[in-house]
């Protein structure tokens, strides 16, 4: 979906994205202001600033991009959008399209808050400025309700993210072809991400992470000029981004193409909680049980492999398996690789269930969630002496010391949550290239 068509249908979706917004705030008097921000400079770089990404809750509302921009809803006028007025700086420097911006400008967003009394009924989401109130318990309210509200993805965004992940695809398809001994991680991320761009990507939608050998077991390790040698581990976690719209798929691979015993038999541990886990993926499920039923499925693979004792639910319960799957089962994907998981506003004070977990939600139609469970071998877990202690009679530690340099195993792809159960959008992305 692009050009013309995508343009007449991105025009119905803000329609529709901002009287879904106003109906879930239901305000009478008080004004919502929603800002784009501004470019951050980077320190001691003179005029250099970061790669500008305008806040979510802005670009779900307008799909622009730019700085400076704040929308405002007034519920007896509506919706009126102030962008930053074009300068002849911004013309010279970066080729800004001549002409004015169609509407106001920031410019007049102060002398519109002066009139009508605007100005003592604001309240700022998105990116404020400086100077701008302090955030209270409406501004939590509103911002919770508007992050439910973009969690079901509309025919836009799930397009955008169906491109990004085709070009992911084929940046798979690259990389697992060229993954060899004496090959580096930063080489095969340069391959990677040529792929993802040639294959219809904007951008990558975070930073690549390819570890080898014992990088593996770290969680989001940036490449390095470290060589692959022949029998280690791979893990390859990144994707494409279209329009700020993202995939996020991890895929572990062995350099030679053929995972020995131990290796096989931990890939197969992961992949059966992956299958557990995605079984779990239909609407009205809590995450955190699809979260337990992955932990339980590692659990009882980790038992039948000898390197824990005990029974799955014991083990989970201890804390055990959190010391080889340290994470949560996955998170919420689309406007970016971590969108919109906030807690439902009457849940904003209830603790997370399970450490590291990202998200704490029911699932509903129209979300996206990653599934990605791993088991990992991270020494500065293992070779702690507090949890060797609590958990002595749980793990067979002679053996975990020797695999200590082993990596970490992870499989993850992309769900969209439909009225009947799930569909798995990055299905045609191969487990082994």
């Amino acid at each position: 979906m692009t050009g013309e068509l995508e343009s007449t249908d991105i025009a119905t979706q803000l329609a529709r994205r901002r009287a879904a917004a106003a109906a879930a705030w239901e305000l009478r008097d008080e004004l919502v202001l929603i800002g784009a921000g501004d470019p951050i400079h980077i320190p001691g770089r003179a005029d250099l600033t970061y790669p500008f990404v305008a806040h979510s809750e802005y670009y779900w509302l307008t799909d622009r991009n730019l700085p400076g921009g704040v929308l405002a809803f007034d519920p007896g006028e509506g919706w009126s959008h102030f962008s930053a007025p074009v300068t002849e700086a911004d013309r010279l420097w970066s080729g800004a399209v001549a002409g004015e911006p169609d509407g106001p400008t920031s410019d007049e967003l102060p002398a519109w808050l002066d009139s009508g009394d605007r100005a003592t009924r604001a309240v700022w989401l998105g990116s404020p400025p400086a100077g701008a109130p302090a955030p209270g318990a409406l501004t939590e309210r509103l911002r919770l309700q508007l992050s439910a509200v973009r969690r079901p993805k509309d025919a836009v965004e799930l397009e955008r993210m169906r491109v990004a992940q085709q070009a992911t695809k084929h940046a798979f398809a690259t990389a697992s072809a060229l993954i060899a001994d004496g090959l580096t991680e930063r080489q095969l991320q340069i391959e990677f991400e040529a792929a993802a761009f040639r294959h219809g990507g904007t951008a990558m939608g975070y930073d690549t992470i390819v570890g080898s050998g014992p990088n593996a077991a770290v969680l989001h390790f940036m490449p390095t000029g470290r060589v692959m040698r022949r029998g280690e581990l791979v893990l390859i976690d990144a994707g494409a981004e279209q329009l700020g719209y993202v995939s996020d798929i991890t895929r572990t691979f062995c350099v030679g193409g053929v995972f020995d015993e131990t290796q096989q038999e931990l890939h197969a541990v992961v992949h059966a909680a992956q299958r557990a886990a995605i079984d779990r993926v239909t609407p009205g499920v809590e995450w955190r049980d699809v979260h337990r039923t992955a932990a339980l499925a590692i659990a009882d693979g980790l038992s039948a492999a000898g390197i824990l004792r005990g029974r799955a639910e014991s083990l989970v319960e201890s804390g055990a398996v959190g010391l080889f799957f340290p994470h949560g089962i996955g998170h919420l994907v689309g406007l970016g690789v971590r969108d919109a998981g906030e807690p439902l506003y009457e849940r904003r004070d209830e603790p997370r269930p399970y450490p590291n977990l990202r998200v704490d939600l029911p699932l509903e139609p129209g979300m996206v969630v990653t599934v990605e469970p791993g088991v990992y071998f991270v020494p500065a877990l293992l070779q702690d002496p507090e949890r060797r202690a609590r958990h002595r009679a749980e793990v067979d530690w002679p053996r975990v010391d020797r695999m200590l340099g082993f990596g970490g195993i992870r499989i993850e792809d992309n769900l969209l949550v439909t009225a009947g159960g799930h569909e798995i959008i990055t299905a045609d992305v191969p487990l082994l290239g």
